[in-house]
């Protein structure tokens, strides 16, 4: 199925590198227009040549989206540039792999910041420009560890957990002007956050054991599962998360 975003407007956060690159690369394929955010300017600047290079329309801004004067600053630069935009992607995120022992305060707010925080100001200040025109659509990202967990993992489990209940209520409050909300709930995915897991020989294997499909996902699967959420299609897919972690939480 050929998908067409052209006319669409799309935000991503954390759009620079890893999963969020991979949803732009293939939501601007798809004709989408892309405002990129992210805090490192560097691989910002490097992630918007390389898709204008491919002939793709994208522009880059710079903030923290965990701080709410950051948020007001850029959704305002962003809808000044391409009006008020279609399509929100929440993929910013960090991680703190600690045992709840070794965590200090300002490590798991940290966490708990850069996931939820974050996509309640970004939706805050965006989704009210999506109202009005029948279509608009949200994506969280969220996670496998939504729905188990591992050790050490605390923060990042309850970050995504919180995730998944903005996610239904938010869903539930944009219906009705045709805006869907979902998320997307990645297992292990060959990304820079998971580096250190991939890397140490012990730890991915144990990893691989966990996953039915016997590898870790491409980032381009990410891709075309967000361009299908944010297709006309998928108009009737709303408060709900999505899975693909290759088969690890059915075990």
């Amino acid at each position: 199925m050929k998908i067409d975003l052209s006319g669409k407007v799309a935000v991503i956060t954390g759009g620079s590198r890893g999963l969020g690159h991979a949803m732009a690369t293939t939501l601007s394929g798809a004709g989408a227009t892309l405002a990129l955010v992210a805090r490192d300017q560097v691989r910002l600047d490097q992630a918007c040549a390389e898709l204008t290079a491919k002939g793709r329309t994208v522009s880059g801004f710079v903030a923290d989206v965990t701080k709410e004067a950051d948020v007001k600053r850029v959704a305002g630069e962003i809808t000044a540039t391409f009006g008020a935009p279609h399509i929100l992607i929440n993929n910013a995120g960090n991680n703190v792999r600690k045992h709840l022992a070794e965590l200090s305060l300002d490590e798991f707010r940290s966490v708990i910041d850069g996931s939820l925080t974050s996509t309640f100001l970004m939706s805050r200040a965006l989704t009210p420009g999506m109202k009005g025109r029948g279509y608009g659509r949200v994506i969280n990202m969220t996670s496998m560890l939504s729905h188990i967990s591992l050790p050490g993992r605390t923060p990042y489990s309850s970050a995504k957990t919180g995730l998944l209940g903005f996610t239904r209520a938010l869903a539930l409050e944009l219906a009705a002007d045709g805006i869907t909300v979902n998320g997307i709930s990645p297992g292990p995915f060959d990304t820079d956050m998971n580096r250190a897991v991939k890397d140490d020989p012990q730890a991915n294997a144990l990893f691989l054991t966990n996953l039915p499909v016997g590898r870790w996902g491409r980032v381009e699967e990410i891709g075309a599962l967000a361009c299908y959420l944010c297709s006309e299609s998928a108009g009737f897919i709303t408060g709900t998360d999505i899975v693909i972690d290759g088969g690890w939480t059915t075990k």
